[in-house]
């Protein structure tokens, strides 16, 4: 089997729909988006287990721009709830909320005076400021202190990374690690302060039918022959042009997209010039081992979800899905999603991990005794987050410059090697449609 397509685009999670769904707006472009499962998704997807529908992890909608927000909001035809954050952050026994740097009221009165010292320290007696090639630890220091990155900030991110803040860069954190004012930060001390921080204040989750439900609503959108599932790709030959598709056969294109990690999409392409595949052994990632539970009574904190640093609990995240939508659970019935990171390509042992995770989950109260578990299902991301590191951006430099030469786009959290979110994804497929088509047309209106 042999066919040619203008555009062949790798992955059809939320940016390679996006890129499909800009390019039939902006031009007749001969565009194939192919999928290895059965349905799009990626790792923004959803299943349903039981009468549940799990996320893989949490997957929110932040809409900050304009042109993103109507476009979802066309896309989803009233399947949106707008709902305040609620998150908090477990630490000695005890519950505070998040951000932790300008929420330490409620924590043992030592606690709260070393963070608070701690983050005066860097207001009335400032250090010299960290320059843009300064560690994640070494920024950390500088805006919050000695106290709030003991508790939290070092111990979490370690968690979540896998690695020590000395070995992360710090161009990752900008919108994602809230900065308050001292003002704040000392309120925070001294009261239940509610106030939101951060870019995740608000956001949209579906009515109904999780995360996937964005995806099948941008899905539904392209025309029929454009998307294929259960085509995963074998091969691209990046000299003749040509990707290898289960059950396509030879796809011939002029220009190709891919989203899928960066890592997998140069392991099955070439060839690659040496100093290029070196890059590439440079690229590091963290594996998501989610943990998805169905527990037969309602959640009653109402939390969305909170954070783990101490080292007794495996699991860095602990969210409520039935919290953002009650049609998520059956009646009378909650689930969760546990989220331990490893390294990537570790060996982990479930058996272990399971019963570890079980234990730290009934030590902070998530789980009570008597509850019966209707549904328990470990849903692994391989690729859940891209490590940061001082190798990455020289690596993802050398990696692009050569994508460059040969007109290809790799795009999305995982295409570009980067840390994002949802709506991100979104424009970044509306960006590279544009590229693509060289601004020449102009989109339909929402």
């Amino acid at each position: 089997m042999r066919q040619s397509v203008d555009v062949l685009i790798l992955g059809a999670g939320l940016s390679g729909l996006s890129v499909a769904y800009h390019l039939e707006d902006l031009s007749r472009l001969k565009t194939l988006v192919v999928e290895k499962e059965h349905i799009p998704g990626g790792t923004a997807g959803s299943v349903r287990r039981g009468g549940f529908v799990f996320d893989r992890t949490g997957h929110l909608l932040h809409l900050h721009d304009d042109y993103a927000k109507r476009r979802i909001k066309s896309w989803m035809r009233g399947n949106l709830t707008l709902l305040e954050r609620r998150a908090w952050i477990r630490l000695q026994g005890r519950y505070t909320r998040y951000p932790f740097q300008a929420n330490t009221y409620g924590l043992p009165e030592a606690t709260v005076a070393d963070c608070l010292a701690g983050f005066l320290r860097t207001v009335y007696r400032p250090r010299p400021s960290p320059g843009r090639d300064a560690s994640f630890a070494d920024w950390s220091l500088d805006r919050f202190g000695t106290g709030i990155c003991r508790r939290f900030m070092f111990p979490y991110n370690r968690k979540l990374w896998g690695v020590p803040p000395s070995r992360l860069t710090s161009d990752w954190q900008g919108r994602f690690v809230p900065r308050p004012q001292p003002s704040e930060v000392l309120a925070g001390a001294l009261l239940d302060q509610t106030k939101g921080f951060g870019y995740n204040t608000a956001f949209y989750y579906p009515k109904r039918g999780g995360s996937q439900a964005l995806i099948d609503a941008l899905a539904s959108r392209l025309r029929p022959a454009t998307l294929r599932t259960g085509a995963a790709v074998e091969r691209v030959d990046l000299a003749a042009r040509v990707a290898h598709i289960q059950g396509l056969g030879e796809v011939h294109y002029e220009r190709l997209v891919n989203t899928m990690p960066l890592p997998d999409f140069m392991d099955l392409s070439g060839p690659w010039p040496g100093p290029v595949l070196a890059a590439r052994r440079r690229l590091r990632h963290a594996t998501v081992w989610c943990l998805n539970l169905g527990i037969d009574r309602p959640e009653d904190t109402g939390r969305h979800w909170a954070y783990y640093p101490e080292q007794r609990y495996p699991f860095y995240r602990v969210g409520v899905y039935s919290n953002f939508s009650s049609n998520n659970a059956p009646a009378g019935a909650s689930s969760y999603y546990v989220e331990v990171s490893r390294p990537g390509g570790a060996q982990v042992d479930l058996r272990d991990l399971e019963r570890e995770t079980l234990s730290g989950l009934h030590d902070c109260a998530v789980l009570k005794r008597g509850d019966r578990l209707l549904v328990k299902e470990w849903m692994p991301i391989p690729c859940g987050y891209v490590i940061h590191d001082f190798a990455r951006e020289p690596a993802v430099a050398a990696i692009f410059k050569q994508l460059g030469r040969l007109g290809i786009e790799s795009i999305g959290r995982y295409g570009a090697w980067k840390y994002s979110f949802m709506e991100e994804a979104i424009l970044d497929g509306r960006r590279c449609a544009k590229r693509l088509c060289g601004d020449a047309a102009e989109e339909k209106p929402a």
